[in-house]
């Protein structure tokens, strides 16, 4: 089968795109992880479908390159984009559905996308550091020396730990400098390794930032460019009105024979 897909990258997190509005293409994981494999495939952290939603604008169907699916933050916004170039966004707003449910989301004047998250109840203490689920789980790691710390090892470590079995975690390592944004590096689950970015990622980071006394908005710095996370704390520690922003570009689009 012939197929036309778009490649698009959001704070270096990468995506293959695909409209499957027409209900052509039903993608195996074998598929899927030949897709996003950069060597074999096209090259991705992952893939998503755009296909047709009974009453919002469009259904998110995202797959992480090992086959699996999850609420993707980044490849949200970078989905905004691309259903903006479908024709299926008004006024730049739109209400989709994804992985975990419907979100909200704006492309905002200066190209970048605001994306509406769900609700956390909770940021938790545990041997690791701290634990947020911002629609995909994640552990948040404070350390020094970020640009030199072992990423890919102790990040693996901890997505295996026992605590979160069966389905593991993503893991953050977050440093906090005077002055500036909230340095932020990420291994990821359903990847398997270090992204560039992760949107779910910084958006934990963030909350438990105000944990540690940080405001609303918080600004953070992956290797792949900056985002921002605004929000509201109540008193008891719960988080409203979350909103993941950053920009979403498309990098090339083609054909391929599946």
């Amino acid at each position: 089968m012939l197929f036309t897909f778009s490649k698009y990258q959001a704070t270096g997190n990468d995506f293959v795109l695909i409209d499957n509005r027409a209900g052509t293409l039903n993608l195996s994981v074998e598929q899927v992880r030949l897709l996003c494999d950069r060597h074999f495939g096209i090259g991705a952290d992952g893939l998503i479908l755009i296909e047709p939603h009974p009453t919002a604008d469009f259904r998110l169907v995202y797959y992480n390159r090992d086959g699996s699916q999850s609420l993707c933050g980044n490849g949200s916004r970078a989905a905004v984009v691309f259903a903006g170039c479908l024709g299926l966004i008004r006024n730049g707003q739109t209400v989709f559905e994804a992985y975990d449910g419907l979100h909200e989301a704006r492309i905002m004047p200066n190209g970048w996308v605001r994306l509406r998250m769900h609700d956390v109840a909770d940021v938790r203490e545990n041997t690791y550091g701290q634990f947020v689920n911002t629609g995909s789980p994640h552990v948040v790691q404070w350390v020094s020396g970020i640009a030199t710390f072992s990423v890919a090892e102790t990040g693996a470590k901890i997505r295996h730990a026992e605590a979160f079995a069966p389905g593991g975690t993503n893991v953050n390592f977050a440093e906090a400098l005077a002055g500036g944004p909230i340095l932020v590096r990420t291994f990821e689950r359903g990847v398997e390794a270090e992204t560039l970015s992760c949107g779910t990622g910084v958006t934990a980071v963030a909350l438990a930032a105000a944990r540690r006394g940080f405001t609303s908005p918080v600004h953070l710095r992956t290797p792949g460019g900056e985002l921002q996370v605004e929000f509201k704390m109540s008193q008891t520690g719960t988080f409203s009105d979350i909103f993941l922003s950053g920009p979403a570009k498309m990098v090339f689009q083609g054909n391929l024979e599946l």
